[in-house]
């Protein structure tokens, strides 16, 4: 009976003490790593760029779980501004009235934005044409046939453009995005610089309305994979998207005209010399309404691009949560850093030269 009796002893302080260092490791997995969850939404023209970074910066980070959801530009700072989401992806700048309601109003109130570019990519024109594998046009012909002012493939001002190419007398359906773009923006603003009249008549926004809609060769789709999936099951149409988008699904792209008066392509080269025209123009973070979309496109050189952008992000200097604040801080600094590095990049964007990244880093003081 003594020796069951010390046992018994023996066996209950050992479970205890086993009990106690289960517990220890368990309050310490509870404190160290509990899972921190970001969550973003804005611009489709970098998303395939920053879904990339997420993948790789929660591999690196496991305690991270960061959510974009491409809704569009329009989209992003709406929620960003109604505290739905940490961090927007935004490709325009924002406009003045949404950086003062974000600096001086509730939920926003003492928390500071900063905007800032993330990635340049590019616009480019693709098109569904049987039989055309190569196609140049410039600024005011590529306007007249969002315009609707061209209504066939084989007019004369094309057929200028492309001797020796044979155009076909059909119809031309103009591919646009239906919801509010960043991309939209983008390529609306180059066509009010290259167009008067477009400027005078249409001008550029996330949305605006076409006059081939009401002319009944207009369709709209849904983001840039919307955009890309009309044009690819619609023969003789033309449409605006990414780069990167173009790319993965192997779309015929226009030679556009640049200011220089050359024919180029969309491609690392092209999207590196238009940047280095306009990497001047790129305003602090803390006042980032103040950069102009304008003074980045059409930019000059002989081998610019003419519709590069840079894509940008919308984060707060100070979260009321100081845990996720600083989760996603070290997100922001990792994609400027590290994630700028080439075997991080997606194929139809560029990193931003060093120059930039360090000014960002230096003047955001996150």
């Amino acid at each position: 009976m003594k020796r069951a009796l010390i046992a018994l002893l023996v066996l209950l302080i050992a479970t205890a003490i086993c009990g106690c260092a289960q517990n220890k490791v368990q309050n310490k997995g509870v404190s160290t790593g509990k899972t921190v969850v970001i969550i973003g939404d804005g611009a489709t023209f970098p998303q395939p760029q920053i879904n990339a970074w997420i993948s790789a910066y929660m591999k690196e980070h496991p305690n991270v779980k960061i959510e974009y959801n491409g809704g569009g530009s329009g989209k992003g700072q709406a929620d960003f501004a109604a505290g739905i989401v940490d961090f927007a992806g935004s490709d325009p700048p924002l406009k003045k009235s949404l950086w003062e309601r974000l600096v001086n109003h509730p939920p926003a109130e003492g928390r500071n934005p900063l905007q800032f570019p993330d990635i340049i990519g590019a616009v480019v024109v693709c098109y569904n044409v049987p039989g055309v594998s190569s196609l140049k046009l410039d600024g005011q012909t590529l306007a007249n046939i969002f315009m609707g002012k061209i209504k066939y493939w084989d007019d004369e001002s094309i057929k200028a453009l492309n001797p020796g190419v044979k155009l076909p007398h059909r119809e031309i359906v103009v591919i646009h995005r239906s919801d509010a773009s960043g991309t939209t923006d983008i390529f609306t603003t180059y066509l009010s610089l290259v167009s008067s009249e477009w400027n005078s008549t249409i001008g550029a926004g996330k949305i605006v309305n076409w006059p081939v809609d009401r002319m009944g060769r207009g369709v709209g789709g849904k983001g840039n994979q919307g955009v890309v999936a009309e044009l690819k099951s619609t023969p003789y149409s033309i449409c605006y998207t990414e780069l990167s988008y173009a790319l993965k699904e192997n779309l015929k792209m226009v030679a556009l005209k640049n200011r220089a008066g050359n024919y180029v392509m969309a491609n690392s080269t092209t999207i590196k010399a238009a940047a280095q025209h306009v990497s001047s123009y790129i305003a602090p973070p803390d006042s980032g309404y103040r950069e102009n979309l304008r003074q980045l496109l059409n930019a000059p050189g002989k081998d610019s691009y003419p519709i590069v952008a840079f894509s940008h992000l919308l984060i707060w200097k100070n979260y009321s949560d100081p845990v996720k604040g600083k989760a996603v801080h070290n997100f922001i600094k990792w994609i400027l850093t590290q994630g700028q590095n080439d075997k991080y990049i997606v194929s139809g964007y560029v990193g931003l030269p060093k120059s930039i990244t360090q000014r960002v880093l230096s003047e955001a003081g996150i």
